[in-house]
């Protein structure tokens, strides 16, 4: 299909940006995700096969089967749908190179990191394949190298999810370099496949080169099925024994003879890893072997032709039989013994009783759910008869293997058990403030992310319960403004309610919570401001007697002082008021009132709020 134009807007959500990648089923843009404000990458596919529905079915499992592999080392995907007549997925856009690239630039890689990302590559490989998903085309290419040295594995577009099978019969799925066998036979393949393949990917992080090379994809993968691959030894001398050990039994002919899982195929080279950490040099038993001798595929035509290898061994095994029958009386006089069964006792005890028996004894430790210290496996085997002085091989166990702590940084706190978990972990959680995590979700392990533990130890994640608690600040008495600022500037919301109040228009005059408070940041502080002193009508009070016209006033919320005004005939009946009646004054504010009493003599009173008082010499009549 053609490209897709810069700014073009797929599917009402994603804006592209460029163009990142093509491959012969789909193109790969850069796009920005408008709605969560994000970079993605969209995977088209070409429109000429939008109609092949065995292509929109490989299109459609990559999606499903890569969206549920939520996994460190596992590229994830967000979203899929139709767009302009094709189909398009939307995944975690991934900055850096692939791994071909790093290869091409910088290989032969160091033995160390060309483990660490193997062990990463498997661990996607491990957790796909107890999900019953088979990838069937791992290669560096479709292997993505951060900045940080994580790598995430993407393409699952050929990938075989539970027991549907896309191929058809004979045909080949994956890419010739690294295919395992059976896929180049057109067989059915599982997770030893995968296995092959990665360890094609190792070989070539460690040479350079990949094990086979052509002219044609048909010549290369013939050469899966009937050669053997050139010695790591032969081509990178440094190489160490241990890890040449642990790739060539991924590259074994036979999926039955490889690993049986790729937890397996870890340990291998985490075997190798401590062996040249240590500066240990050699191998169990003293020698390197690379790879068992494959015989050739049969040819093809009569059936019968694939049992004459069989044949011929078979008649090797009895001629070696009667050999041994014949030297035997020949040989009687050699000083033999039975080796004594050590296996399941402490390497301490076991090397007792084999120097008791007349052997010199060599241990070496090895990956094992035994105990530490106990004996595993012993070369020669028990009961063998050997000369006396013979060396017996003991394989100690060292604990269970060492697994690297995945990341689940982000990962919602159930989702990062179960993750730990199928690492072969054990899991306590403890609840950890965090600033920048939301609440639920999973903030860091102890040991950290990509450490080395024994498999089974316990490993501490720590979930974000939110931000830590803040304290509440004083802002009762501050003007309205300076609180909401000083409040918004340590992260709460702020609410303003009003009330009438003998405090200055717009000040705070209450607060909650309180000051002092404890609460999470960002939460609500209600602020009570003052509107001033209400305004109430004042009663009209002139004319009535001077006790109900002070109830009527006290009753308004005023405050009420009498002016006693001698009058000849007065009844202590209100004769004036100030302020006026049924004007407005500030509640609690004071209201004079003027009562006319009987004249007893000159004078005038004194403004009290309590009854009435004498006159005061040289008061106005």
């Amino acid at each position: 299909m053609a490209d897709v134009a810069e700014g073009t807007i797929v599917d009402g959500r994603y804006r592209i940006q460029r163009r990142i990648g093509s491959g012969g089923m789909a193109d790969v843009y850069c796009a920005h995700d408008a709605q969560l404000g994000r970079d993605v990458a969209i995977k088209l596919l070409h429109r000429r096969f939008a109609r092949d529905q065995e292509f929109v079915e490989r299109f459609r499992r990559e999606a499903s089967a890569a969206a549920a592999l939520q996994h460190p080392n596992v590229v994830s995907v967000f979203d899929r749908g139709q767009y302009d007549g094709t189909y398009y997925i939307a995944m975690e856009f991934l900055p850096g190179k692939t791994l071909k690239e790093v290869i091409r630039e910088e290989a032969p890689l160091d033995q160390l990191r060309a483990i660490d990302y193997a062990i990463q590559i498997l661990q996607a490989a491990a957790f796909a394949h107890r999900r019953g998903v088979i990838h069937r085309d791992f290669k560096p290419h479709n292997v993505m190298v951060g900045a940080d040295g994580r790598l995430k594995v993407t393409d699952f577009g050929i990938a075989r999810a539970g027991a549907s099978e896309m191929t058809e019969t004979g045909s080949i799925m994956g890419t010739a370099q690294y295919l395992s066998p059976e896929q180049a036979q057109g067989q059915r393949v599982g997770a030893q496949s995968d296995l092959y393949s990665i360890g094609v990917i190792v070989y070539e992080m460690l040479t350079g080169r990949v094990p086979f090379v052509g002219d044609s994809a048909v010549s290369i993968a013939l050469k899966h099925v009937g050669e053997q691959p050139p010695r790591l030894a032969d081509l990178r001398r440094d190489v160490h024994p241990r890890l040449e050990q642990a790739v060539g039994r991924a590259l074994l002919k036979d999926p039955a003879q490889r690993y049986a899982s790729a937890d397996e195929f870890i340990g291998a080279l985490q075997e190798a890893r401590r062996a040249i950490v240590s500066g240990d040099d050699g191998v169990p038993g003293g020698t390197s072997s690379w790879v068992p001798p494959v015989a050739p595929p049969p040819p093809s035509g009569d059936p019968r032709g694939a049992r004459w290898p069989w044949v011929v061994l078979v008649a090797l095994v009895l001629a070696l039989i009667v050999a041994a029958a014949v030297w035997q009386p020949w040989n009687s006089g050699a000083d033999q013994r039975a080796v004594p069964s050590v296996i399941g006792s402490s390497a301490k005890r076991a090397t007792l009783l084999l120097k008791k028996a007349g052997f010199e004894v060599k241990t070496h430790d090895v990956a094992s759910e035994e105990p530490k210290g106990r004996v595993v496996a012993q070369d020669p085997a028990a009961g063998q008869r050997v000369d006396k002085g013979t060396t017996i091989d003991l394989a100690v166990s060292g604990g269970p293997p060492d697994e690297l702590v995945p990341s689940v940084v982000g990962l919602p706190s159930d989702q990062a058990v179960q993750e730990l978990s199928s690492h072969g972990f054990k899991v306590t959680t403890d609840p950890t403030f965090s600033t920048k995590i939301k609440k639920g979700l999973a903030v860091r392990t102890s040991p950290k992310e990509g450490t080395a533990a024994p498999h089974g130890s316990r490993v501490r994640l720590f979930v974000s319960n939110g931000p830590p608690p803040v304290a509440v600040p004083d802002v009762v008495g501050q003007d309205k403004s300076d609180a909401r600022r000083q409040l918004e500037d340590a992260g709460f919301s702020v609410s303003v309610e009003q009330t009438f109040s003998d405090a200055p228009k717009n000040e705070v005059v209450s607060q909650s919570p309180s000051s002092g408070t404890q609460v999470d940041k960002g939460s609500q502080v209600t602020l009570t401001v003052s509107k001033g002193q209400q305004k109430v009508q004042v009663p009209d009070v002139v004319g009535m007697d001077v006790k109900s016209a002070r109830a009527a006033l006290r009753d308004a919320g005023f405050k009420v002082t009498t002016v006693k005004e001698p009058t000849p005939g007065g009844q202590n009946v209100v004769t004036a008021e100030t302020p006026d009646g049924g004007s407005k004054a500030d509640k609690g504010s004071e209201v004079t009132i003027t009562v006319a009493s009987p004249q007893r003599g000159a004078g005038t009173s004194t403004p009290q709020g309590n009854g009435l008082s004498n006159p005061s010499p040289g008061s106005a009549p």
